[in-house]
């Protein structure tokens, strides 16, 4: 099965290129309010709204033409809350939706203790096995808090830019980094796992790695542990991806890319 071309992913780019520039007024939130939120926990409330409602947004912004847009929620295994994709595009085409939180513009938040890496990821549930490479899509929506229609103290959930990605490009590249680190699969793409001190240790004195068993902790004594940070965007070394995080500042300009 061929990949997913280049001209199909501008157009998939095409079609959704309305959702740019909406506001999610469903959502709104004063500026003194906000002074109690981390970005972490608007990223939170923001993602469950857009999941829902971004194939709807026809219904909430009247006379927008959204429903051009063309995408519907994909109806996948009955009883499954996270299942993939997330949207399916009149095109035929699938898409798995992940959103980019972009620090506002003069707008006071509680600063987190440590440097804030989005959460968004490409999880093991999405894997070789269910991603069809010839019409799976990637789809970042970058938002950003912007004051609302009406009152410039209110702020909203504001689209200000989407990214389109090949899905299987951004898995094989994520898997890729996955071994190229020592790491591997257990199960038939079930569980990811890294070295864990005891392994690399262990692969540092040329002694056999046991790659029968993974655990969860350190402290389990295991060679390898559960990735706990597998498949987020930022490590995911696919450059298209990669330039789209960095135009955000998801990724520091002073940080290296990574390589295909």
């Amino acid at each position: 099965m061929a990949d997913i071309s280049e001209k199909e992913l501008a157009e998939f780019r095409g079609a959704v290129q309305k959702l740019v520039g909406v506001r999610v007024e469903v959502l709104r939130i004063p500026r003194d309010v906000l002074k109690g939120f981390e970005p972490s926990q608007i990223g939170t409330i923001v993602g469950t709204l857009m999941d829902a409602c971004i194939p709807q947004l026809h219904l909430l912004v009247e006379g927008s033409g959204l429903e051009q847009v063309g995408l519907e929620k994909y109806q996948g295994k009955t009883g499954e809350r996270e299942g993939y994709p997330d949207y399916l595009h009149k095109s035929g085409k699938r898409a798995e939706l992940k959103l980019l939180y972009v620090d506002p513009v003069d707008l006071e938040m509680k600063k987190p203790p440590t440097p804030r890496e989005p959460s968004a990821r490409l999880t093991q549930k999405v894997t070789v096995k269910n991603v069809n490479p010839a019409s799976d899509v990637l789809l970042v929506i970058a938002y950003q808090l912007q004051p609302g229609s009406g009152k410039k103290e209110v702020f909203v959930p504001t689209i200000i830019d989407l990214g389109v990605f090949s899905m299987i490009e951004c898995i094989r590249a994520r898997d890729q980094r996955l071994t190229d680190a020592g790491g591997m699969w257990f199960g038939e793409y079930e569980t990811p796992a890294v070295l864990s001190k005891v392994g690399r240790s262990k692969l540092k004195k040329n002694e056999a790695i046991d790659k029968a068993v993974y655990g969860r902790k350190e402290s389990e004594g295991k060679d390898f542990n559960e990735d706990t940070n597998f498949g987020k965007l930022k490590r995911v070394p696919y450059k298209p991806l990669q330039e789209f995080l960095r135009k955000h500042r998801a990724i520091d300009d002073d940080e290296p890319e990574e390589e295909e």
